[in-house]
């Protein structure tokens, strides 16, 4: 499924964090048009003949961290060359040369390693895919938005690098993980659960939730919560204070950003400073998470599951949160 050559802030947000990351801050009004496009489908791509080599491409370079992760637990980053500047986790990534951004990366630097196949989400394709193709360079798209999309991209992957068996097995175990999780939680009460994806540190301002089409949201509603935020359409929306105070979660997830150590901020402190009407922040359930692999849409959507549940039940699972995910 790979086709071969002739041989933000929320712009970069949302490729760094959901869809693949959102590590560091997004452009706006960018991010939220490059995460409609993941709605547009999984991998259109005409495929070799040689596709369906064993072997498969030897030479890879993943710009996205949720795909580095995904090839990880393939039993194929071996083969990786180079990653984003975003990619963390397996920790051996920081042997690897770095190739850019993840909406500009350093296309005549990915030339020079000669890869034979570059992978991609759908939301960075329009950005890079017929740079790197006119090149003769070939390109994998696969898709990140929805949990679908997840098992998706892994037998996307493990197809193009030959890793037929390894995908099955990985999807396999993955499902198994989310369906234990929904097993415990089903019959427990659902609290309504918001996760905010994006904010100005220190403030409340420009908020982003997840929504509807998300693979958040649905982690939530595995994790035994009801999801809350208004319809985006497209998986991500911003969210007023004032939509915020009217939906009165009870359990606010916040994936922090920003300053770490010293400089970094107090989130419970900010929502209590600005929000203190709000249920979740009363009853002290404003839950902050600052591992990056809880918005990659890889096998950690697993124990991110896991780690959800423990947050929105902590009566269930021994009292809080002790799930790990991947990155760091």
């Amino acid at each position: 499924m790979w086709s071969g050559g002739s041989s933000s802030r929320q712009g970069e947000r949302a490729g760094r964090r959901t869809g693949d990351g959102f590590d560091v801050r997004i452009g706006r009004s960018i991010g939220l048009l490059l995460l409609a496009v993941c709605l547009s489908g999984a991998c259109r791509m005409a495929a070799p003949a040689d596709a369906n080599k064993q072997t498969g491409p030897q030479r890879i370079v993943s710009l996205s961290p949720s795909v580095t992760e995904i090839l990880y637990g393939l039993g194929a980053f071996e083969r990786v060359v180079a990653v984003s500047d975003y990619c963390r986790y397996p920790p051996e990534t920081e042997q690897l040369p770095r190739v850019g951004g993840w909406a500009n990366p350093n296309i005549e630097r990915i030339a020079a390693l000669q890869p034979d196949l570059v992978i991609v989400t759908e939301v960075q394709a329009p950005f890079v895919r017929d740079r790197l193709e006119a090149l003769g360079i070939g390109v994998l798209v696969v898709p990140g938005q929805t949990l679908d999309d997840v098992f998706t991209a892994m037998r996307a992957i493990g197809e193009a690098t030959g890793k037929r068996d390894e995908a099955t097995r990985l999807i396999a175990a993955t499902r198994a993980t989310l369906a234990a999780v929904s097993e415990q939680t089903q019959k427990l009460p659902r609290p309504r659960v918001l996760c905010i994806v994006d904010r100005v540190p220190g403030t409340l301002r420009d908020l982003y939730a997840a929504t509807e089409g998300s693979f958040l949201f649905e982690l939530i509603r595995i994790a035994g919560g009801d999801p809350v935020a208004p319809p985006a359409g497209i998986g991500y929306g911003r969210i007023s204070k004032e939509a915020v105070v009217a939906l009165d979660p009870e359990v606010i997830i916040d994936m922090v950003q920003g300053a770490e150590g010293r400089l970094a901020e107090d989130p419970v402190a900010v929502w209590r400073a600005e929000l203190p009407q709000l249920k979740a922040v009363r009853e002290g359930r404003v839950y902050p998470i600052r591992d990056v692999s809880v918005l990659h849409p890889s096998q950690f959507v697993g124990p991110t599951a896991r780690l959800f549940a423990e947050i929105i039940h902590p009566e269930a699972f021994g009292g809080g949160p002790r799930a790990e995910i991947g990155g760091e």
